[in-house]
């Protein structure tokens, strides 16, 4: 028996002791981060035909429309090889490129179905899996930490569509690494959509150095037609509110009882994630079917919960259910924080670990 469920007199229901998110330093290969540019497993079957638009908020069916209208505009040449005349096509005699921004942006609050529209689109489009892409603003950019930026041009260059969840721009150095990157993908002919919570020409307000954000985001938000998409967030639509965390004990024992289940101390696990680069969090997260999480404390600052921020992200993505003691998630970040620059990735984080807690009831009840 080990001695944490000594400790708590818990005898191991499973095979073995609970897995540990803390013990876990993941490499990931370049490779890998190109092959995993494709949505994620949460998004994997969702279509435009499974969106359910709020009746209440007809810009939701309206964005439909218009990105399937996008995705088939999007099946003939590849609009670098129209505008060069290849594959013997003259000039004049050329598929011609689509006319205006080459790309869509959805704008709207969490939970409104931005990324389940996305995953439609890149779903939609008609070209293989290989040449279209889709990962989060995060993961682009940690694309080109591992590839380069003249690599990671080469190698989304020949694709007929990128796709960038939660588009955020979090510092000046990001700015300018993304907006240099689009700037060089429309012109090699590839087509972009993006997410955010704020429209393209606001992102940064609120933030540091505001004045250098817009300065850059200027000509980045000409490559894309906004869309606007309205409601509330459909995580918590109709249903029951979030379960109250449980006990220690409650999580220990569901940890134990639970096949392929983390069991970590939630102060632990936030120092952790401070020595594993951001790019890793969905490795960090390789085969596990449930995070528990012990003695949930209010998040200390900024960094830390820009860090826990990715971690919901990828566990969401990836359906693990997250079942905890200690705090409510909606108490996690400080009035500062949900007031600050970060208040949409926070409430997107709690909206999304809330929706986990959720899911992870049911392992407290088997156990």
């Amino acid at each position: 028996m080990s001695s944490s469920s000594a400790a708590s007199g818990i005898s191991p229901i499973a095979d073995a002791a609970p897995l540990s998110l803390c013990a876990r330093e993941p490499f990931v290969p370049a490779d890998r981060l190109v092959a995993e540019m494709v949505p994620p497993p949460r998004f994997d079957s969702v279509r435009f035909a499974t969106y359910i638009p709020d009746p209440n908020q007809p810009s939701q069916t309206a964005a439909v429309g218009v990105l399937e209208t996008f995705a088939a505009g999007l099946g003939g040449a590849h609009a670098a090889t129209a505008k060069r005349g290849l594959l013997g096509f003259s000039k004049s005699r050329a598929p011609k490129a689509p006319a205006g921004p080459r790309g869509v942006y959805l704008d709207g609050g969490y939970g409104v179905g931005k990324t389940h529209l996305l995953a439609s689109l890149w779903h939609a489009t008609p070209a293989e899996p290989a040449l279209k892409a889709f990962g989060t603003f995060v993961e682009l950019t940690n694309l080109v930490g591992a590839l380069g930026f003249q690599k990671t041009v080469q190698t989304l260059s020949g694709h007929r569509l990128l796709c960038i969840d939660e588009f955020e721009l979090d510092d000046p150095g990001d700015t300018v690494l993304v907006s240099t990157l689009l700037g060089k993908l429309v012109d090699a002919g590839v087509a972009l959509a993006a997410t955010s919570n704020t429209l393209p020409g606001k992102l940064g307000e609120g933030r540091f150095a505001s004045v250098d954000f817009l300065r850059e985001i200027q000509g980045l938000s000409a490559h894309f037609r906004s869309l606007r998409i309205d409601g509330d967030d459909y995580r918590h639509r109709g249903l029951p509110g979030a379960p109250k965390p449980f006990t220690d004990e409650q999580v220990t024992k569901a940890a134990y009882a639970t096949a392929d289940a983390s069991l970590d101390d939630f102060p632990h696990l936030l120092a952790h994630l401070a020595t594993v680069h951001p790019s890793r969090y969905g490795a960090l997260t390789d085969g596990l079917k449930a995070v528990c999480l012990t003695d949930v404390q209010p998040i200390p600052d900024q960094s830390t919960a820009l860090r826990l921020v990715v971690l919901a992200d990828r566990l969401y993505d990836r359906e693990v259910p997250v079942l905890a003691s200690g705090l409510p998630f909606d108490q996690l970040f400080s009035e500062e924080m949900l007031n600050g620059g970060y208040r949409k990735k926070y409430f997107r984080a709690i909206s999304r670990l809330t929706a986990l807690a959720r899911d992870a009831k049911s392992l407290v009840e088997t156990a």
